[in-house]
């Protein structure tokens, strides 16, 4: 049986895990760029397996969009950067 201390202390726990991790980069589909162009910059941009990268593309192009990194701001602007760069539609939020 956990003690109320315990409970406290694994909320704030949660709570600045959520905190920290709590913006998203989201791809955008578009007409231009190809399946293993969009696969290949998000194994090299956002360090996807190839697995993430192919479901990603995949979601992207059936559902519209699909978010491809979360984490901290100061982890991903320089990642949504390099995907704006190579042309494709992404944005942080």
């Amino acid at each position: 049986m956990q003690n109320e201390s315990s409970v406290k202390t694994e909320e704030k726990i949660t709570t600045k895990t959520q905190q920290t991790n709590e913006h998203q980069i989201i791809l955008h589909n578009d007409d231009v760029n190809t399946f293993d162009f969009v696969i290949e910059s998000l194994i090299t941009v956002c360090e996807h397996t190839l697995e993430q990268a192919e479901q990603c593309a995949f979601i992207v192009h059936y559902k519209g969009k699909c978010t491809v990194k979360t984490g901290e701001l100061k982890d991903l602007k320089p990642r949504c950067s390099k995907l704006l760069e190579l042309g494709l539609s992404a944005e942080l939020v």
